[in-house]
């Protein structure tokens, strides 16, 4: 499935007032388990820090809703958003612009290339590396990039189910990875190959997450590939199946879990 198309048309749809924006980062906020799990490890890594200043890089800004949180944090941190996607960029400069947020700029860029030696005290990497076939060469990027003492963290599928693949054979939910998901050990014996002294992995998406991911990810991706008329669907659909989704997001991040279809992974300099 290209899921692409589908972010282009919400995005269109949402970027008309930043009003509208903000509603929109709000329900991705409540919708996505994966914005969970980063939020509480955003949390954590921000105790002691709101005070300070923070060199911060969002690696893959996407449509910059962990940059508008996390620039509501702190107006002391400094954050860089790069991304490959002009249309992307352009819309949450403007955004950003017009909230009046001016620790943030949104850029261009291409993380296979990028390196700043020594800048950044923080940086998050969300969805990001299954896209990018040259993930060794992007993680002594992020390596060189980071101050001594600085935090990589990582959100990706994992190989138990990512991407919805499940067995020898099936193709990935999106088709715009290049791997289905990583396993456990492989990616922190990359992140070590690239230099990182220490790194932590645990699994997210798990029983609760896999259930919840279907029902508000999955299910309502699949109708709107069908068709965009199912637009005028999803309020409805989702007035259903949202108090599920929230308990079920809930429970994935207050659990431990042996094994899951996501990653967390965090890894420092």
């Amino acid at each position: 499935m290209q899921y692409d198309p589908i972010k282009r048309v919400l995005g269109d749809a949402f970027n008309k007032t930043p009003f509208l924006r903000r509603v929109f980062y709000n329900l991705l906020d409540l919708l996505l388990l994966r914005t969970w799990h980063v939020h509480k490890e955003l949390r954590e890594w921000a105790t002691n820090r709101r005070n300070k200043e923070q060199h911060i890089l969002d690696a893959g800004s996407g449509f910059g809703q962990y940059t508008y949180y996390m620039s509501g944090i702190s107006s002391k941190w400094s954050i860089l958003a790069m991304d490959v996607k002009e249309e992307q960029i352009s819309d949450s400069n403007c955004f950003i612009r017009a909230i009046g947020r001016h620790n943030v700029l949104f850029k261009i860029g291409d993380l296979v290339k990028y390196r700043e030696q020594n800048r950044y005290d923080l940086i998050l990497s969300v969805d990001v590396m299954e896209h990018i076939l040259e993930d060794v060469e992007v993680f002594r990027n992020f390596h060189t990039s980071l101050r001594s003492g600085g935090m990589l963290l990582i959100s990706t599928p994992s190989d138990q189910g990512g991407s919805d693949v499940h067995g020898e054979g099936e193709e990935s939910f999106i088709e715009e990875h290049v791997r289905d998901g990583y396993n456990i050990k492989e990616i922190q014996d990359k992140l070590k190959l690239a230099g990182f002294r220490r790194v932590d992995a645990r699994y997210s998406y798990g029983k609760p997450g896999q259930i919840s991911w279907r029902l508000s990810m999955k299910y309502p991706m699949i109708m709107l590939n069908i068709s965009k008329l199912f637009f005028l669907v999803l309020p409805f659909y989702y007035l259903i199946t949202f108090p599920f989704s929230l308990v079920l997001n809930w429970m994935d991040v207050n659990q431990k879990h042996s094994s899951g279809t996501g990653l967390i992974v965090k890894a420092w300099k």
